[in-house]
């Protein structure tokens, strides 16, 4: 079986552990992905011979023909994201709108060892945890987040019927990756696989990911994840427009997470969690812009960020009218 650069990488580290340190690793892996470097000291040139490499690996293993973009950050633009709680309906539309656009593993039926992978889990919470006494919106912040406090999001119920949504007596709480403005999962990386870009996303080179799995160890928001397997998806399930830093083919031993739909974006596009939902509750925007709709909510609704405490501002927020 194909080793990969990572992988070789990876090796070389634990022999620095290992008694065995005077032997040298025997991998097959090819001389181009040996030598690539990070993505952000590519040249152009060097970008552009990665992406014909990876578009006939593509080829060769999935007979698709495939478009690798590497578009870079606009000036200007910070990417926000708000999202209205009182008007989602935990109906998970954004989950599979989500895996389809970004070619996340589908799992496979008959080998129970390759799971799929979702980079949106919805939690479902009682409106009585949520609703302080006091409506006025200044105390409202303070309440909200005493209340909110109590409410660890790591074991709240989200294995919930979608059947039955919504109901009454419920919030649903969609949660992804937050695009921390201080990200704790970029800081612990010992490759700089992962990084902030210009315009807020955090992004990861899958190619300099060696599958330590710091970052989600990091991340409080478990926004990241793993692939402990192959990733398993059908030639025709995979979407072809693809981005460097965002839905490209991922591989086994890499973490992967959400990227704002990068390759959508960056081409003016909403994310397709935005497109699909039945309801409007997702709102994106330029949070640099004073006249974005997402500026507008974040200055007149009753706001709120998930784990403010662990002061890693996200620019991912959740609002009620």
């Amino acid at each position: 079986m194909k080793d990969s650069r990572r992988n070789f990488i990876k090796k070389i580290a634990m022999l620095g552990f290992s008694p065995l340190a005077f032997k040298i690793p025997v991998i097959d892996v090819s001389f181009e992905e040996l030598m690539q470097k990070h993505f952000k000291e590519m040249s152009e040139e060097e970008k552009r011979e990665v992406i014909e490499r990876l578009e006939r690996e593509y080829k060769e293993k999935y007979g698709i023909d495939v478009k690798i973009k590497t578009t870079p950050a606009k000036e200007g633009v910070v990417w926000g994201y708000a999202l209205n709680i009182q008007k989602c309906i935990g109906c998970r539309r954004c989950v599979y709108a989500c895996v389809k656009e970004n070619n996340q593993s589908r799992g496979s039926k008959n080998d129970p060892t390759i799971p799929a992978i979702q980079w949106i889990r919805v939690i479902r919470v009682e409106k009585a945890k949520l609703n302080p006494e006091t409506k006025a919106k200044a105390d409202f912040r303070v309440g909200f987040g005493e209340v909110r406090a109590g409410i660890d999001i790591e074991v709240t119920e989200h294995y919930y019927s979608p059947d039955k949504v919504p109901e009454k007596d419920y919030f649903y709480i969609p949660i992804q990756c937050q695009q921390c403005e201080r990200p704790p999962c970029v800081k612990v990386c010992p490759t700089k696989a992962t990084w902030k870009e210009p315009d807020g996303i955090i992004v990861i080179d899958y190619n300099w990911c060696i599958g330590c799995r710091y970052c989600m160890a990091a991340c409080p928001y478990w926004a990241r994840h793993f692939n402990w397997t192959e990733p398993y998806i059908e030639a025709e399930e995979i979407n072809t427009n693809m981005h460097y830093l965002g839905n490209r083919l991922r591989m086994k031993g890499v973490v992967e997470k959400c990227t704002f739909c990068i390759q959508r974006t960056r081409e003016g596009r909403f994310p397709a969690c935005v497109e699909i939902c039945p309801v409007g509750a997702r709102k994106f925007g330029n949070l640099l812009d004073p006249e974005s709709e997402i500026r507008k909510i974040l200055e007149s609704k009753r706001v709120f960020r998930l784990k403010e405490e662990a002061g890693t501002q996200p620019k991912f927020f959740y609002f009620m009218d």
